[in-house]
Parts: structure tokens; C-alpha cells; sequence
């Protein structure tokens, strides 16, 4: 099973919206993820820790990445935007078998931009 942490050990729920740009040779690009209302900033998680990063968990291991922010509106926080920066053909890879996954575990489909 595929999922995403920001407190380890406490699988975020709200699936985020995922936005991937890609270098021109292909070698490496960013993954741009945006959760919406996410479980990790309701007022109950508080007591369960920091947010340390985000992690990308699956079979295969994890992924991580410290580039983790929170979006305010009226000093009350919304949403999170966490960037993960792929560096190599096989980091790419590695990053598209934990999308696979997780599109599958949450019924998600991939949409080309125009």
C-alpha cells in the first residue's frame, strides 16, 4: 500500500492534487504536491507531533522530502504545498511506481496538461 506521511506513522488521508514538470532530456524534473484541508492541520493532530517533511511510502521504501509549507488565509492554515525534487532517470522511475501505486489505492487518474 502506497501513502503519504507528514508525522510518521500517520497516514494522510486527503489525497492531494499532483502537478509534475519534467527537465528536456528527461533527467530529472519536480513533483508539486498540494493538499487541500489536509488531516495534519486539523486542531486534534497537534498533540501527535511536527511535521518533519513529507514522506512517500510503498513497498519499495520511502521518499522524502523537507520542502513542506503550510498555506494560511486569515491566520487559519488551509492547505499544504510540499515539492519533491527528482534528480536522476532513476528517481524518476522510482517516483512514477510510487504514483502507480497510490493512483491505484486511491482511484486517481493522470490527466496530460494542454
Amino acid at each position: 500500500m502506497a501513502n503519504i506521511q507528514f508525522i510518521k506513522g500517520i497516514d494522510e488521508t486527503v489525497v492531494p492534487d499532483v502537478n509534475l514538470t519534467r527537465s528536456r532530456d528527461g533527467s530529472t524534473g519536480t513533483a508539486t504536491f498540494r493538499f487541500s484541508k489536509p488531516d495534519i492541520l486539523k486542531s486534534e493532530m497537534q498533540e501527535k507531533g511536527d511535521i518533519t517533511g513529507m514522506y512517500l511510502k510503498d513497498e519499495e521504501g520511502e521518499m522524502v522530502t523537507k520542502d513542506v509549507n503550510a498555506k494560511f488565509v486569515n491566520g487559519k492554515p488551509l492547505a499544504i504545498e510540499s515539492i519533491y525534487i527528482i534528480k536522476s532517470p532513476e528517481d524518476w522511475d522510482r517516483f512514477m511506481r510510487f504514483m502507480e501505486r497510490y493512483a491505484n489505492d486511491n482511484k486517481l487518474s493522470f490527466k496530460k496538461a494542454t
